[in-house]
């Protein structure tokens, strides 16, 4: 892949392992890539890694909570271990030094003080005056966002880079999206059935989420109920949220037929045995596994693009199945009834899912990825 010189990287991660999440997973297939060309060095307080090539140094935590005086103690003790003898660090976190910084979620600012004026607007300063966790934040986000010479801020999708650039004007801020590993192997969605445990007949949703409230597992088991009843529900992500959604599943009476699969470190298997990926996010600013599932020729149902970065990429009818209102349970369940039982509308839906992820294959987004450091380091 490279072209120039082999540069010397650090990579700042505070979780890097693959059941984290999607700016985790983000941050380790882009190391995968440049491992070969460049001298990797990844800098996190959990790893659950290990690739040929990449150097990983553990960053102490002393206190893992609160959450926000272990996130000051990762970016100090971060900006120490990498203050020099590096070409450039590559930031994935809330942290005030790094060249490159990729933001994968929505501004603190603009969460603290969008949409609000009058009283609410004079009551939310007050409670961040009062607030040394929000200050802490607050200040970190302003000297991340800064703008100085030879540092770029990466959105992941245009939607999030126009939020940054509302919220912090003057910074720059350039749009590259997560890549997607294409698979190499044809499905088979029975076999894959048998290797989650999943039941083999009917028809199958996959929802993959870490915070199963925030993107809209409550909504979709509303939806399940309007369904016919051979219809299933697999679910994967954070088990600490089981619970609670088991016992939603089980007052709706559908206990039967949603399954929670928690933690799965290969989520492919999952791709391969579902019908139809489900979505109804609330917030998202872009939403790697619908890239995901595409990659493996499943139909997806998304949110639009107010809640769902990557909806703003796609088509609705053609690449995926865009939904107006991730809590209209009804609605919902109409998008996901048509896709289930109008085979052309899948065929074209699969067809156009597979088209759009190649756009986003890993070799050409790594490819951009190393140029912007190329541009950075000729500064």
């Amino acid at each position: 892949m490279t072209t120039g010189r082999r540069l010397r990287i650090a990579v700042l991660n505070r979780v890097f392992t693959p059941t984290a999440g999607g700016a985790e997973r983000y941050s380790m297939a882009l190391v995968e890539q440049l491992a070969s060309g460049h001298e990797l060095h990844v800098f996190a307080q959990r790893i659950e890694h290990n690739w040929p090539g990449v150097s990983y140094h553990r960053v102490s935590s002393p206190l893992t909570r609160p959450r926000w005086i272990n996130q000051l103690w990762y970016d100090c003790a971060s900006w120490w271990a990498t203050r020099r003898g590096f070409d450039l660090v590559h930031s994935h976190e809330n942290t005030w030094h790094g060249n490159v910084q990729t933001v994968h979620v929505l501004p603190v600012k603009h969460n603290l003080f969008q949409g609000r004026s009058g009283w609410r607007l004079a009551l939310r300063y007050l409670k961040v005056a009062t607030s040394a966790r929000l200050l802490t934040y607050l200040a970190i986000e302003h000297c991340r966002f800064a703008p100085r010479p030879g540092k770029l801020i990466v959105a992941t999708s245009p939607a999030l880079r126009d939020v940054v650039l509302k919220t912090y004007p003057g910074c720059q801020v350039t749009v590259l999206a997560p890549g997607v590993a294409m698979p190499d192997r044809v499905a088979d969605p029975q076999a894959a059935r048998g290797r989650l445990g999943l039941p083999r007949a009917g028809r199958l949703l996959a929802f993959v989420a870490n915070d199963y409230g925030k993107k809209g597992l409550s909504t979709l088991l509303e939806a399940l109920c309007r369904l016919p009843a051979d219809l299933n529900l697999a679910v994967v992500g954070d088990p600490r949220h089981i619970e609670k959604f088991s016992d939603q599943a089980s007052s709706l009476g559908l206990a039967s037929r949603v399954h929670f699969l928690g933690y799965l470190k290969e989520v492919a298997p999952l791709y391969e045995a579902a019908d139809l990926l489900v979505h109804p996010t609330l917030e998202d600013t872009f939403a790697m596994v619908v890239l995901e599932a595409m990659a493996h020729g499943l139909p997806v149902v998304v949110s639009d693009a107010r809640y769902c970065g990557i909806a703003g990429l796609l088509s609705n009818g053609v690449n995926a199945m865009i939904l107006n209102s991730p809590t209209d349970a009804a609605q919902l369940a109409q998008i996901i009834e048509r896709v289930l039982t109008d085979a052309a509308l899948r065929e074209q839906l699969a067809t156009g899912a597979r088209q759009f992820a190649r756009q986003y294959a890993w070799p050409g987004v790594a490819r951009a990825q190393e140029e912007t450091y190329r541009q950075l380091c000729a500064l």
